[in-house]
């Protein structure tokens, strides 16, 4: 059976621009693909991390890692807090991926732990992939698996969007509603309401109606940041699974779709 192979120019990643500058000098031909005949292809399609079982044991992945083998010769990806790039060449089921970089951000234990699983999975790796539906299994030599579904990126409207920085204790999220241009959930403690009109990738949000309990300092710390973002113009971006929301006094708010 014929295969093709063609070469392709590397495409710097914006996100991680200052850990791929190094790699800005390098010629076209950093990876190939082919694929066989009635084989599903991996190339161009956003995959969610569902697991990584390694040494017997399976690790369930958060809400947001994921990871795209792009057409241009490079996977791009996020392990469930920091983000990822690598030279990917895919020939049929065989994926090599080298030269991989990735950010440093510091993150909740939790992810931290699942991070470093699901890196020594994939980094500078060949993995055998096998696509089922909507189903892509990676299979390390050792025999560790990372097992991934099709994915479409959250929408604004509609998502509930888990708070994740500043708190991590998932009990703060905010909904936005297209139809009524209003934002509702909760700030970790209290309930809370308010207009939200979406433009130009910014969001206005009115003056907070906010329900008036008290609980524990941790939950009211979390509270007054939030608030914060309130009765102001924000910066939105949505990233697969992660909405970041910036106001203009500094203050970020990043949050996860609930699957």
């Amino acid at each position: 059976m014929d295969r093709q192979k063609q070469r392709m120019t590397l495409t710097a990643v914006a996100l991680l621009a200052p850990f791929l500058a190094a790699c800005g000098s390098e010629q076209a031909g950093g990876g190939s693909s082919s694929s066989v005949a009635g084989w599903p292809p991996v190339t161009g399609v956003l995959w969610s991390v569902d697991s990584v079982m390694a040494d017997g044991t399976t690790h369930r992945a958060p809400a947001d890692a994921h990871v795209t083998f792009g057409k241009s010769g490079r996977a791009e990806g996020s392990y469930g807090c920091n983000h990822f790039s690598a030279r990917a060449a895919v020939d049929g089921d065989r994926i090599r991926l080298s030269d991989t970089m990735s950010t440093e951000m510091a993150c909740e234990k939790r992810s931290m732990t699942f991070e470093k699983t699901l890196a020594r999975a994939l980094a500078d790796r060949e993995l055998t992939a096998e696509v089922n539906g909507d189903r892509l299994t990676l299979t390390t030599a050792d025999g560790d698996t990372v097992r991934l579904t099709r994915s479409k990126q959250a929408p604004l409207y509609g998502t509930q969007w888990t708070v994740t920085s500043p708190d991590g204790t998932g009990r703060a999220h905010l909904t936005f509603d297209g139809t009524k241009d209003t934002v509702s959930g909760r700030l970790g403690c209290n309930h809370v309401n308010a207009e939200a009109t979406v433009r130009d990738g910014h969001i206005t949000l009115g003056r907070p109606s906010v329900t008036r309990m008290m609980c524990e300092d941790s939950l009211m710390d979390t509270e007054k940041t939030l608030l914060r973002l309130f009765d102001g113009e924000l910066r939105y971006g949505v990233d697969h699974r992660t909405l970041t929301l910036t106001s203009d006094n500094g203050t970020t708010v990043r949050a996860v779709a609930e699957q």
